[in-house]
């Protein structure tokens, strides 16, 4: 069974008394999320990545399509849905007067957690995320990085089987960053935990993610793992080679996955699917031929290549 189950979902904003303007935030928008996986949606500001997650915490209502998490309807059955999962935001904000022990206490009652199995619980997440020297500490007195620690503390209170991180680490500086893309790594390693992550960060996606889905305009724009995605927008492994011993130019055109070449005065730049698969078939051609490759260099694009592609 799959932890998330998006089909055909639409959502709209209108504005305006007597012109009414309507922002289409989501027109359409279907995928699947296997348990026990990190799903990753990016997209610039404006995308819907917010609007997609309030309507699958329940926060909000679809216009239509459906929502199933852990086999749940979002819509009319969202008690059961919220009993088993829990959202942090980038943006996440508490009472600033309320200690980090007595936010996470508040938000275990909140929870149905009583007596002694809350102030276990309290305790066992303030040594988690290393706060025992900031329990007593107000909320508004803490740094940013311990603000955003405290809210994926607060996430983990009812031991959720599905997590939301709506751009988790935005406006934390980097060594914070790789701090809290650690600990998510490791509730999905350690407690098989699901994660939908939304993100315009791109190496925390690639860091993150088994899956990627590109938004844009409230569509899916592509979908898969960091590779596909670089095959279905044609980017792929540039192959810069020097040659000896080689003169003219070497016809690369039917060596398979290679989706461009130059070949000239020596030297071959190629852009191939995978430069690990289609190395060794080059360097073949070239000892052939009778040349010599002097110097071999690969540059692998990332998810920003990707990402740029689309956006165009």
């Amino acid at each position: 069974m799959f932890a998330v189950e998006v089909s055909e979902l639409k959502k709209s904003f209108h504005a305006g008394l007597w012109s009414r303007r309507v922002t289409t935030a989501l027109a359409g928008v279907s995928f699947t999320v296997p348990r026990g996986t990190i799903f990753a949606v990016l997209g610039p500001n404006g995308a819907g990545k917010t609007t997609l997650l309030s309507i699958a915490s329940t926060l909000l209502l679809p216009d239509s399509g459906s929502v199933r998490l852990l086999g749940f309807d979002v819509v009319r059955e969202a008690p059961r849905v919220r009993e088993r999962i829990n959202m942090v935001s980038g943006h996440t904000n508490f009472i600033w007067s309320l200690t980090t022990r007595e936010i996470l206490d508040h938000h275990g009652m909140l929870y149905g957690l009583t007596g002694r199995a809350r102030a276990r619980k309290v305790e066992s997440l303030i040594e988690r995320f290393e706060l025992r020297t900031h329990r007593d500490v107000a909320y508004n007195e803490l740094s940013t990085g311990l603000k955003q620690r405290l809210a994926l503390a607060k996430a983990l209170v009812n031991d959720p089987e599905l997590l939301f991180l709506d751009e988790p680490t935005v406006a934390l500086d980097p060594d914070i960053s790789i701090r809290i893309r650690e600990e998510i790594a490791r509730l999905r390693r350690e407690r098989g935990v699901t994660v939908l992550l939304t993100t315009h960060d791109m190496p925390e996606a690639e860091f993150l993610a088994d899956e990627i889905a590109f938004l844009r305009h409230g569509r899916i724009l592509a979908q898969g793992d960091a590779e596909s995605l670089k095959r279905q927008v044609k980017i792929g492994d540039t192959i810069t080679i020097e040659l000896d011993g080689l003169d003219g130019s070497l016809d690369l055109s039917g060596v398979p996955g290679v989706l461009s070449y130059r070949s000239e005065n020596g030297r071959i730049e190629c852009v191939a699917d995978s430069a690990r698969k289609r190395l060794p078939e080059l360097l073949r051609l070239i000892r052939e031929r009778g040349g010599v490759a002097s110097d071999v260099r690969v540059f692998e694009p990332d998810l920003e290549s990707v990402f740029v592609e689309l956006a165009k």
